[in-house]
């Protein structure tokens, strides 16, 4: 039987320093020391990452001129509206049926000639394909550097002022205005987005934003929370949940879904950047949660309908104005109104737009095109002084 060699001592020999078991511990110290550095240097990337700025990338120079809004029509086929302005201030962007061109044939006003967007898509209501349509409206809006403000509009809303009222208003406003609150009770959240989307960053809200540059391509540039959407939430017809009515209320009670009434406002809740760290790793970064860089409220008024039995679903839906709903009186009402209560957070919102109260809504829907017409023809749309409302004195 061999006997092992002995380990020479550290008295014995100048290479004792070079002993195995040194050299191991060495190594694992330079190791560590790496691991270290390295979490460090992906700490710091995080982040610069995290920064909303950093995500929305380096703005171009505004060319001359004023600053100009947005509005982002989604229409189906035709906008019954004529559109009067000041050219210089605003920009159009319409979203229409795939194939559908705005030319004289088809509207009567020549703002809206050639105004469609080419890469138009088939939209589905309830679908994710309705915020497919609002990004690409939001996309194609944001290449004119002089477009700072994005209004989405339907194509059966009227305005409730004179364009220079509405221009002051959203121009004076450092915010977003987007509806946004708390559900608790409704079941269209899907487990299944976890931890793309908490449950407590869930959010719900009308679809009719009106976005800061920033937060335009906040939206624009999203590659997380708007995949958790397309992929998990669906909104089920009837054919998908079945024939029977017990099974379908079941179904929509746990699955139904409908993507514009909660994306916007999911994503500016809970924003997220996935941050690719080595292959098939990903790590997530809590981000600046934008609420805070938000009027919490719409800028268009909707009258909602609800049927007597509550369990009937399908009767909540927005009411349509005919002529005989658009006189004088119903306009001066929803234009009176100055506060929203939001039930779920015990909340009300005092409408307010550079720190000074302020009617809450500058549009309305939906309305018909003789109700449109009675507003327009019957000069419902009066002249304001913008300026004495949202300028502080000099």
């Amino acid at each position: 039987m061999k006997k092992r060699p002995t380990p020479p001592s550290s008295s014995s020999s100048p290479q004792a320093a070079f002993s195995p078991s040194r050299l191991w511990l060495g190594l694992q110290l330079l190791f560590w020391a790496s691991v270290f550095a390295c979490s460090l240097a992906l700490i710091r990337i995080a982040a610069r990452s995290a920064s909303p700025d950093a995500v929305v990338g380096e703005e171009p120079p505004v060319t001359v001129g004023p600053s100009k809004i947005a509005f982002l029509f989604l229409a189906r086929s035709n906008l019954p509206l004529d559109f009067n302005a000041e050219e210089e201030k605003f920009s159009i962007y319409v979203h229409s049926e795939p194939g559908f061109v705005f030319d004289k044939t088809t509207t009567r006003s020549p703002f809206f000639f050639g105004r469609h967007l080419r890469d138009s898509i088939k939209v589905i209501w309830g679908e994710s394909t309705m915020v497919e349509a609002e990004r690409l409206l939001l996309a194609s809006a944001l290449k004119d550097p002089s477009n700072q403000r994005f209004a989405l509009i339907s194509d059966s809303c009227v305005p409730l002022y004179n364009f220079s009222y509405i221009y002051d208003y959203v121009m004076s406003s450092p915010k977003s205005f987007v509806d946004s609150f708390l559900v608790k009770k409704e079941g269209r959240y899907s487990p299944k987005m976890f931890p793309t989307i908490p449950r407590d960053r869930w959010r719900k809200g009308s679809q009719w934003i009106t976005l800061v540059r920033k937060h335009a391509k906040i939206v624009v540039d999203d590659t997380v929370v708007f995949p958790a959407f397309r992929r998990f939430c669906k909104h089920l017809t009837g054919e998908a949940l079945g024939g029977k009515q017990k099974n379908k209320e079941a179904a929509q009670e746990e699955h139904d879904c409908i993507t514009d009434e909660h994306y916007v406002q999911t994503l500016f809740s809970s924003f997220l950047m996935t941050i690719d760290m080595v292959a098939q790793s990903y790590a997530k970064v809590n981000m600046t949660q934008l609420d805070d860089e938000l009027e919490r409220r719409t800028l268009t008024y909707t009258s909602w309908n609800q049927s007597i039995d509550v369990k009937d679903k399908r009767s909540w839906h927005p009411k349509t104005f005919e002529f005989a709903d658009a006189s004088p009186q119903d306009i001066i009402e929803i234009k009176s109104i100055n506060h929203i209560y939001y039930e779920t957070e015990y909340r009300t919102e005092w409408c307010q737009c550079n720190a000074k109260f302020v009617p809450c809504f500058l549009f309305a829907r939906k309305f018909s095109r003789s109700a449109a017409m009675r507003i327009l023809n019957d000069d419902l749309v009066g002249p304001f002084d913008a300026g004495s409302l949202f300028f502080p004195d000099s």
